[in-house]
């Protein structure tokens, strides 16, 4: 790598360790931010700042919120009594574009992964224990993604959930919309047959 001037050469360094970030791209932001005006790069820094400063876990369902609970465990609209378990925060957003989810979440911050040291007690499912404890869920959907890991994160939970009184549902998984069945995988399409419904 070349040699830049420190404050230069430090800036590289911590946005490499962005995901995706490799040391060209990081050359390009930092670079940029340099060309960047005073204002536009102060506002850049106080974005990060502001967002290392004022965001947190919500208490119920552990969403990344700055008010305590979050928007959608305070909701009065919301189906409270119905939970849709994901793996990371970014895919409440995806289950919130199908428009057709009303209940409320449940944030595990990442998936069963004995290889990378992530085990049952770093998973945070305390509150959601606390929910379904005190009955004050009717059906959880588990919604992880149908990987490896995914899939045994989500066997886990519901072997955890079984004693409850509560039901367990898993969304279905199978050939995606706009794809040719043709190029689905075996795994892919028996999960399609699998979760088949009336027509």
């Amino acid at each position: 790598m070349a040699r830049y001037a420190e404050p230069m050469a430090r800036l590289i360094e911590e946005l490499k360790k962005l995901p995706g970030v490799g040391t060209k791209s990081a050359q390009r932001y930092a670079f940029h931010i340099l060309r960047s005006s005073n204002e536009d790069a102060t506002a850049l820094a106080e974005a990060v700042r502001g967002l290392k400063e004022s965001l947190r876990l919500c208490s119920i369902c552990n969403n990344i919120t700055d008010v305590d609970p979050c928007a959608y465990c305070a909701s009065p609209t919301r189906n409270q009594r119905l939970v849709c378990v994901v793996e990371e925060p970014t895919n409440i957003e995806t289950v919130e574009r199908t428009r057709g989810y009303n209940g409320v979440f449940h944030v595990l911050h990442g998936t069963l992964s004995p290889l990378h040291g992530v085990g049952p007690d770093q998973l945070r499912t305390e509150t959601l224990l606390r929910r379904v404890e005190g009955r004050e869920v009717d059906e959880v959907i588990v919604a992880t993604s149908p990987t490896l890991e995914g899939e045994a994160t989500a066997s886990w939970l519901a072997t955890l959930l079984r004693g409850f009184p509560v039901r367990i549902t898993r969304i279905a998984t199978g050939v995606p919309a706009g794809s040719d069945i043709e190029y689905a995988d075996e795994v892919t399409m028996a999960r399609a047959l699998e979760g088949r419904r009336e027509f």
